[in-house]
């Protein structure tokens, strides 16, 4: 006995089922589930180095907007920077193609202050609520190359009008100078891995990051599967460090230093 066949498709059925379907099947899964997301720089390192890969589980996003759970302090979060600095700092304002409209891209950088604490930088150091962060996870590697920053602007403020370029500290005026600063509700305050005075553009010269622009947690690298262990000229501004040595497996779960949980502990007490 044969089976009957099948009725072809009507014309929309077959776009939908060959070329809609799959596009948003892709769509739900990379904003609902989970993503993969380009590190572009090195306000990162030595942690993340540029052009790295990370995965990133949107559902958890989804469900911290939705009141279940929370980021913690030493997460790595992917965020779009504030309105009012993009405005003011060119490179945080991209094109689209044929230069059809203006976008922010996302950033990478490490959240530090949860909305409350109060965050104060002296010396290249790092205090939340009167306690000090041991930051030796990033700046043991910035001391080994001769360029952790202890003097600039961004390392003594919590919030700084200038912004280093080029090796050269230019007013910005998207924040105001202060010594310590309370992250405001429904707000991080996020700073980048790579402690050089002109390393990374974060929460001390764009200011919080609001919640509801937080796109997720880099949870593990997926790319590039080895990497070099040693590093070559970090400290040269505008140059890319050059890798050498042994290669190494880079597949790594990126989790909070440990310095987060021992931080955690004391504001316990």
């Amino acid at each position: 006995m044969t089976r009957p066949d099948k009725p072809a498709l009507s014309p929309l059925q077959k776009l939908w089922k060959e070329v809609l379907e799959p596009i948003v099947f892709a769509v739900v899964i990379t904003q609902f589930v989970a993503t993969l997301v380009g590190v572009d720089g090195v306000s990162m390192m030595p942690n993340l180095r540029d052009r790295e890969r990370v995965f990133v589980p949107k559902y958890e996003t989804w469900l911290h907007k939705a009141g279940i759970g929370e980021f913690k302090r030493g997460d790595i979060l992917i965020f779009k920077p504030p309105r009012e600095a993009s405005a003011k700092i060119e490179n945080l304002t991209k094109a689209a193609p044929l230069n059809l409209w203006t976008y922010r891209p996302f950033l990478i950088k490490r959240l530090i202050g949860l909305p409350g604490d109060k965050i104060r930088i002296q010396g290249g150091e790092v205090s939340v609520n009167g306690v000090k962060l041991d930051s030796g996870w990033t700046t043991d590697f910035w001391k080994a190359q001769g360029c952790w920053d202890t003097e600039s602007p961004v390392a003594n403020l919590a919030q700084s009008s200038r912004i280093g370029e080029r090796g050269f500290m230019q007013s910005v005026n998207v924040v105001q100078d202060q010594e310590e600063f309370t992250v405001p509700a429904g707000h991080y305050y996020v700073m980048g891995d790579n402690r050089t005075a002109t390393g990374s553009e974060d929460s001390r010269i764009v200011g919080p990051v609001p919640r509801r622009d937080v796109a997720g947690r880099a949870a593990a690298v997926v790319w590039p599967i080895m990497r070099k262990v040693n590093v070559k000229g970090a400290c040269q501004i505008g140059a890319k460090p050059e890798f050498s040595g042994d290669s190494v497996l880079n597949w790594r779960v990126l989790s909070r230093p440990a310095a987060f949980t021992e931080l955690q502990n004391a504001l316990n007490r």
